[in-house]
């Protein structure tokens, strides 16, 4: 079961919180002037200022987070730790996740982290299909209102288990790398063949960069605006687990 941190970080600052404004408004009156303060009162003035600044970080400015599947290999890698944006698409309030502020809307091409349809756990994937668009991925290619995506060829390592092939892709204004199979076979993530799928009003199409290796909308259908969590826009810093050091050598933005 994944642990709910923002719902716990909430209920902290306002727990702190409570029993500052308890002990400036009855307790610290019924203490004697030579009474020390009890160390809960004292525990919750030394945390709350710090708890506070990093829950409006965390909800309304950028929040961390780490790579834990290959599903967007070329791009990131199991191990990365990235900076999601999380008022790019608009300021929402932690826990309840409710929109207070219309800013921008998802474009084509972007890595987003959200919460899929069919579970409450994070993903991250690229915005492949906005609201309205007609999305195939036929025979291991992208076809996005009736245009294939262009791509190039960059690396093809047919030795590697799997075979796989490196490639640029052009999603839009977006020039990013995806890797592909090189045999392609029914993986049990993805269907072969996707035809005439419209987005709905109010929803993306998500998928992996490893197109092979990733669930995605694909599966289990579009986004809904409401599930967004934010966009992720670097990698800060690499580490594999407690066996490895961190390494900074992936550290920039996120394409």
């Amino acid at each position: 079961m994944d642990i709910n941190f923002p719902l716990i970080l909430v209920i902290v600052v306002f727990l702190s919180g409570l029993v500052i404004l308890l002990d400036k408004l009855v307790l610290s009156k019924r203490r004697e002037e030579s009474a020390a303060e009890p160390a809960v009162v004292e525990y919750s003035k030394s945390f709350f200022p710090v708890l506070f600044i990093v829950l409006v970080l965390r909800s309304f400015i950028a929040e961390p987070f780490q790579i834990p599947s290959g599903s967007m290999i070329p791009t990131l890698e199991i191990g990365d730790f990235i900076l999601v944006n999380k008022f790019t698409y608009g300021i929402r309030l932690p826990v309840i996740r409710t929109k207070v502020v219309e800013l921008n809307k998802p474009k084509r091409g972007d890595v987003m982290v959200f919460f899929p349809p069919h579970r409450k756990q994070y993903f991250i994937k690229r915005v492949i299909g906005l609201p309205g668009d007609e999305i195939n991925y036929i025979n291991n290619e992208l076809f996005v209102n009736g245009k294939k995506i262009p791509e190039t060829l960059q690396a093809r390592l047919p030795s590697a288990r799997p075979n796989f092939e490196i490639l640029d892709e052009q999603l839009g204004e977006v020039k990013h790398k995806i890797r592909k199979d090189i045999v392609y076979s029914e993986f049990h993530y993805t269907p072969r063949y996707i035809r005439n799928y419209t987005v709905p009003a109010g929803h993306y199409f998500m998928m992996g960069d490893n197109r092979n290796q990733s669930s995605d909308s694909r599966v289990w259908g579009p986004v809904p605006e409401k599930n967004i969590v934010g966009k992720a826009f670097a990698i800060w810093m690499h580490w594999e687990g407690l066996t490895s050091l961190p390494s900074f050598s992936r550290a920039g933005s996120i394409e």
